[in-house]
């Protein structure tokens, strides 16, 4: 192991509130807002999730980094965390597999990260104070600095970002003779999915967050899909435009994330910024159709108005959240489209969800 020195740093919150560590290699400052993830694996992949694009990460896992890194456990191109904070930093690794440590990763994408956290109370304070924006910085010395820096730095609450991580040009995934066509809409969209999609034969062309339906259906598509992604979903008037546009024709809609809050916004149901969000793969959900549980891996700042969804003659509330309640999933009774607040493809895990694709092929298939 190469020696790495260690800089004191420290987490700087939109309150005022500092918490202490040391830096892991690179030095300077990012900001974002703080939020955390409970996990206990699947690191590599919580990093490249572009829903998480502008968020400084805490770990709730007492240590990162002990099993490496692996090339293909990504879910996109590059990191998409501001920073991360963590407890212990594991600079050596164990797992054979593996082809590098997440010291070498992170210095590849060249990512501010900091350790040596009191996790525990951070999350305790963010927890009871809700999610804000913050700075992690090694210039321990330059705090009325880094206050006038981080007072410019904009609320998440009406921010878009799902044009920072869409892709800027349509590509394909899949067999071009696969049985299914399907249009999918890059918010920020999980490689996973696109798996998920492969593996039950489908052909996919990934279409950038402002494309319109014209130029989605004129893919041919048997199904329209609608991303995760960051941000708040309330300024994507093109999206909201776009599921209208696929709801007036009846065609097969699935969403996951911001795709199923798009959907709640093209039908008049209202968005909110919740306290804290849902982040980890222990999530508890219960489908209401078959009353059985579920645990999911969930990722979401933002939530969809749950008053709204059960007045609402068109709606049906399928899945529900059973740590407060809110929304977890939803079906139209009128029209082929369903969506889920969480993350069926989930990679590493769990995959109690993956059945909602299955779902969606059905749908496509008796369209």
């Amino acid at each position: 192991m190469k020696y790495t020195k260690r800089h004191n740093a420290i987490i700087l919150l939109a309150d005022g509130t500092i918490f202490h560590g040391k830096s892991i290699g690179k030095q300077g400052s990012a900001f974002g807002e703080v939020c955390f993830n409970t996990g206990t694996t699947g690191y590599q992949e919580i990093f490249t999730d572009p829903s998480y694009y502008g968020q400084l990460m805490v770990a709730t896992n007492a240590h990162i980094g002990n099993y490496g890194t692996l090339t293909e456990e990504v879910e996109s191109d590059d990191i998409k965390i501001a920073g991360l904070i963590c407890k212990n930093f594991s600079f050596n690794y164990s797992r054979p597999a593996a082809d590098g440590s997440l010291e070498e990763f992170f210095e590849k994408h060249n990512l501010l990260a900091i350790s040596d956290v009191d996790t525990r109370s951070l999350v305790t304070y963010i927890r009871t104070n809700g999610a804000m924006n913050a700075v992690i910085s090694t210039e321990v010395d330059n705090i009325e600095g880094l206050k006038k820096q981080l007072a410019e730095i904009p609320d998440m609450e009406g921010l878009e970002l799902a044009s920072k991580v869409s892709t800027k040009e349509a590509y394909y995934v899949g067999d071009e003779n696969a049985t299914y066509r399907i249009a999918a809409l890059d918010l920020g969209i999980k490689r996973n999915i696109l798996r998920n999609f492969v593996k039950r034969d489908a052909y996919v062309k990934v279409f950038p967050y402002n494309a319109t339906f014209e130029k989605m259906n004129a893919f041919k598509p048997a199904g329209f899909f609608l991303s995760n992604g960051p941000g708040d979903p309330k300024p994507l008037k093109g999206a909201i435009t776009l599921a209208n546009e696929i709801l007036k024709r009846d065609l097969p809609l699935f969403g996951i994330c911001l795709g199923h809050q798009v959907i709640g916004l093209a039908n008049g149901i209202s968005t909110y910024k919740m306290h804290n969000g849902h982040r980890g793969i222990n999530h508890p959900v219960k489908n209401l159709i078959t009353g059985k549980g579920e645990i999911t891996s969930q990722n979401h700042g933002f939530a969809i108005n749950k008053e709204e969804t059960e007045q609402h003659p068109d709606f049906e509330i399928t899945h529900t959240h059973l740590n407060d309640h809110t929304v977890a999933g939803m079906r139209m009774k009128s029209k082929n489209c369903f969506s889920v607040q969480y993350h069926p493809e989930a990679s590493p895990g769990p995959h109690d969800a993956s059945y909602l694709f299955d779902e969606f092929i059905e749908n496509i298939k008796t369209k």
